[in-house]
């Protein structure tokens, strides 16, 4: 089976977007891929290094998510990042080989410099620089031959195959160049309107209870220009229209009809969107309450993980280190 690396970061509460973005796509990889998937807490540093208060729950509580949501962790390895040593250890030799001006030209590094900057955070480190450094070394450190990925961030895995070809034209080739595993995942916007993010504070959270599902579509923007319930409707500027689609409607022509026609309000076609969502979610939340309860079971599973994870990646090292005649 070919082998496949991905993580998230524990920066908050995991949410819809992560879900329908990434995870809902890993579920569907663990069938026909061998998997090592990692909640990538020295990651979530480049930006919480100020206050790092959260990351240890907020790593139970994805966990608690992924589990919830289908991951197997007898089908998949799953683990901490910072459980398994070797991660910071390839990263420091990798950041000694690479060029300074192969992180400049990062596309989103500057964006995101930016954007967080203006939210007040101090980012301008050496940490978020060399975070695709970072990234490599996740990846080649189990040397996975995929890395599923949205088109988006497919420039991001360019550098890291960049970085990897470099290693082994300079030492010997000990890593695959590991490819993009394009995902046509569906793009959810927050209850704005805007790209769902903790960042913006517009993001439905994963775990959340029926209840507040509920109120997180009561706060969903509509149709700007529809002021009363007799205007018609235009669904394809409409946040809960977006939803319907996503979350599979079973008859989204009917919805389509009904808003151009002014035949239902939007209220009301909140509510119906609220509780089809909270069925197709009911098994997962049922699940999650589960988990809950079980935070020995839990720290089992990501310990269990670590050590699996440690005898690949302590073989990849004393290769590495052989290669660069440091053994």
């Amino acid at each position: 089976m070919q082998r496949i690396f991905s993580g998230m970061q524990p920066s908050g509460r995991f949410h819809l977007g992560n879900y329908m973005g990434a995870l809902d796509n890993w579920i569907k990889l663990q069938k026909d891929y061998e998997c090592f998937f990692s909640i990538v807490d020295l990651h979530a540093l480049t930006s919480s290094f100020e206050d790092t208060s959260k990351i240890q729950n907020n790593v139970m509580e994805m966990a608690i998510d992924w589990l919830s949501a289908g991951l197997d962790p007898e089908k998949n390895v799953i683990f901490v990042q910072s459980h398994v040593p070797e991660h910071a250890e390839l990263h420091l030799l990798l950041s000694m080989m690479t060029p300074l001006s192969w992180l400049e030209r990062v596309p989103t590094y500057k964006d995101k410099l930016q954007q967080l900057g203006e939210m007040g955070k101090e980012i301008n480190t050496y940490g978020f620089l060399g975070y695709p450094v970072l990234m490599t070394a996740d990846i080649i450190l189990y040397k996975a031959q995929l890395v599923p990925v949205g088109e988006d961030q497919a420039p991001h895995l360019e550098l890291a195959r960049e970085i990897t070809r470099r290693f082994n034209n300079l030492y010997a080739p000990v890593f695959p160049e590991a490819k993009a595993l394009l995902s046509k995942a569906p793009v959810l916007p927050g209850i704005d309107g805007r790209k769902m993010s903790k960042s913006y504070g517009n993001e439905i959270p994963f775990g959340s209870s029926p209840d507040e599902l509920r109120a997180k579509v009561r706060q969903m923007i509509t149709d700007p220009a529809r002021i009363k319930k007799t205007d018609c409707g235009h669904p394809d500027v409409c946040v809960v229209y977006k939803f319907y689609d996503v979350f599979s409607y079973p008859d989204t022509q009917t919805v389509r009809n009904e808003c151009e026609n002014a035949c239902i309000g939007c209220v009301d076609c909140k509510k119906r969107l609220a509780e089809h969502m909270v069925n197709v979610l009911s098994e997962t939340h049922h699940r999650r309450m589960h988990f809950i309860n079980k935070q020995d079971y839990i720290k089992e599973v990501l310990e269990h993980g670590a050590k699996r994870a440690r005898v690949v990646a302590q073989q990849t090292m004393q290769e590495v280190k052989q290669a660069m005649k440091m053994w």
